[in-house]
């Protein structure tokens, strides 16, 4: 779910079909390299030294193990990355957008009767991302800097501090936002696969015997003659495929149309050049099943490759951060987590956020993750479990879209969706196997955020429920109003709602204490939409509900964030004129208490409220005057 750079256009209407000039289409592609490709891009660090020293450790040669291993990696990537995500995938846009959370949206809106399983589906798969989202900085980075003992081996000792020098750096620049750095990863990420590719190119000489792997016989061989232990690598050989999501993540931001050539003419070859390289390299020596992704270049190479490939690991590792960002901000607007503060770090693109309590916590995960596994190879245990599960999840959510959606029949969509979904559920398998060797962690990080969202919308519901008993209805207020006037003050006073139909608590406590009414009230409910942008002609509904009262509905995409002062301004230009200045806002503040009549468990209950409790304030959340701010406070037991 990485984010593009601020110095590249956005590419959705390439998904649309749009011809553009030739110049842009090459940005965006080169754009695509730096940003979509960061994640798989870095794989060759880890991926085949993980697999084959697997596959050695159990007896087997060397060249029997990399022929089965490589066919593995070559046939996993082009039926995974390049047939699901690239041909099927990037076809299924959203308005032009992509990602977990989009293809959710996309599915509710074409199947309803089943909304509710891809609603799970999408809080499943996003916990699961946020698994990713912790191990890939530190096996990124881990397998980058682990270089140092090849340059002289006493440096072993300094691998942990140089790496968690490097995240500490990564982590704290998040703030400053990534908009100049960004666009030096497109051209820094094409360096690093034309090294890729010419340092694998320099070796498949060492033994031509390697070209069978491009036969899907070795690689279904290997695994049905090694039982146990073909299974076992089938888990690690997955770790090539990681960050293909990002393909369809980033969707919005460059178009199918540079992502694909991107994939299919740059990037896929300088991999399988990289990876059979490798192959050939140990074929011919085994001792390099040390570190054949650094054995592969000349000693007087490897101080550029280890600044190079940390390099390629960090932009890995920021596409993955941005993505959580993105990710978030997301779930937020969708109502299945508590607002978090959302900072805009670019004047020129509304993608680039920072979010400080999810960019800390996310290193303070890193960081354990680092220390408790010490070693890249201990991580690649706990990498696949997420990533593959992920991929299961959009596949289920892509059976619901390309047969309501696309109008496929049954027996097309099953055809093409059951035999990748198949495949999939065998490397899902693969990595469960390495369970208690820490594929545990990212399973338990995705249990630990499918509860806090699935509280959070039973919560959130059960809050409407009983919010929603002690609120009149709008209507029936405004007659009363009008047949027996309060005293009115000059001025506006907006009312926050999420019912615009019902009279706020905040206005019935106004009412009822101050027994006052300003001269104009407008009540202000944001709605968020299945789609991820609302175009601005459809961003606001007016309706003047009397001489008095007026009514305003607007409404986000899930991929927007709401500004109240933004709203005031649209308002203004439909001739609803709105002096911010001299306008007061009135927002309820809950304060949430136990009772033993709760629909939730106890446990659940106190979760809710604690979450509700570490909400961002809705002033800040909604960049509202904080000087024009009347808060009102209620108890409400849930």
């Amino acid at each position: 779910m990485a984010q593009a750079p601020a110095s590249v256009q956005s590419g959705a209407e390439y998904g649309a079909g749009e011809g553009h000039h030739s110049k842009n289409f090459w940005a965006l592609a080169v754009g695509s390299v730096g940003v979509v490709f960061g994640d798989i891009g870095t794989s060759p660090l880890y991926a085949f030294k993980e697999a084959i020293t697997a596959a050695a450790h159990r007896g087997l040669t060397t060249a029997e193990a990399a022929l089965g291993v490589l066919s593995l990696i070559f046939w996993a990537m082009t039926l995974v990355v390049t047939i699901k995500y690239v041909l099927l995938l990037l076809r299924a846009d959203n308005k032009g957008e992509g990602g977990m959370f989009a293809l959710m949206a996309l599915g509710q809106t074409v199947a309803r009767r089943s909304a509710p399983l891809l609603g799970a589906l999408g809080i499943a798969g996003a916990s699961f991302f946020y698994g990713d989202a912790v191990i890939t900085p530190a096996i990124s980075v881990l397998s980058a800097v682990e270089g140092l003992k090849l340059i002289a081996p006493q440096f072993e000792r300094a691998v942990i501090p140089v790496a968690i020098i490097v995240l500490a750096f990564l982590f704290w620049m998040q703030s400053r936002g990534t908009d100049r750095v960004a666009r030096f990863f497109g051209p820094v990420m094409s360096i690093w696969f034309v090294v890729l590719g010419l340092g694998g190119l320099a070796h498949i000489a060492d033994n031509l015997h390697v070209l069978y792997a491009l036969n899907p016989v070795y690689g279904m061989m290997f695994v049905y003659h090694h039982g146990f232990l073909g299974l076992t690598v089938m888990g690690l050989v997955f770790l090539a495929c990681t960050g293909a999501e990002a393909l369809y993540a980033d969707l919005g931001h460059f178009g199918r149309r540079p992502i694909t050539a991107s994939w299919v003419y740059f990037v896929m070859p300088a991999l399988v050049l990289n990876y059979f390289g490798q192959g050939a390299l140990v074929m011919n020596d085994a001792a390099a099943v040390e570190n054949p992704f650094y054995r592969l270049y000349p000693d007087f190479m490897l101080i550029p490759m280890l600044i190079l490939s940390t390099f390629a690991t960090v932009i890995a590792s920021q596409a993955v951060i941005t993505g959580a960002f993105s990710l978030t901000r997301q779930a937020i607007q969708l109502g299945l987590v508590p607002r978090f503060e959302i900072r805009h770090t670019s004047e020129s693109m509304a993608g680039q956020i920072y979010m400080p309590r999810v960019n800390w916590i996310l290193f303070i995960a890193v960081l354990v993750a680092i220390f408790a596994f010490r070693t890249s190879s201990n991580l690649a245990a706990a990498y696949g479990v997420s990533v593959t599960a992920a991929m299961v999840i959009d596949t289920l959510m892509a059976f619901f879209v390309i047969w309501k959606c696309w109008r496929w029949p049954l027996w097309r969509v099953a055809l093409i969706v059951i035999p990748l979904l198949l495949i999939e559920q065998a490397f899902f398998s693969a990595n469960i196997l390495k369970l208690f060797e820490g594929g545990w962690v990212p399973l338990a990080i995705a249990c630990m955020l499918a509860i806090i969202m699935f509280t959070w919308v039973r919560g959130t519901r059960v809050l409407a429920k009983v919010t929603k008993r002690n609120e009149a209805d709008l209507d029936w207020l405004v007659r009363k109003l009008e047949a027996k006037p309060p005293h009115r003050v000059s001025g506006t006073a907006v009312f926050l709602t999420g019912d615009p139909y019902a009279a706020p608590t905040s206005m019935m406590h106004n009412l009822k204490h101050n027994r006052v009414m300003h001269e104009r009230n407008i009540l202000l409910s944001i709605r968020t939409e299945e789609t991820p942008r609302v175009p601005r002609h459809e961003r606001l509904t007016i309706e003047r509900i009397s001489d008095h009262f007026i009514r305003i509905i607007a409404r986000y995409g899930f991929m927007e964030t709401p500004s109240v002062p933004k709203i005031l301004e649209h308002a203004r230009r439909k001739d609803c004129n709105i002096d911010i200045g001299s306008t007061s806002f009135f927002l309820s503040r809950r304060s949430l208490r136990t009772t033993a009549k709760s629909e939730m468990p106890r446990w659940q209950e106190r979760l809710f409220i604690a979450l509700a409790g570490s909400a961002e304030d809705a002033t800040t959340y909604f960049q509202i005057p904080t000087d024009r701010v009347v808060e009102v406070g209620t108890q409400v037991a849930v």
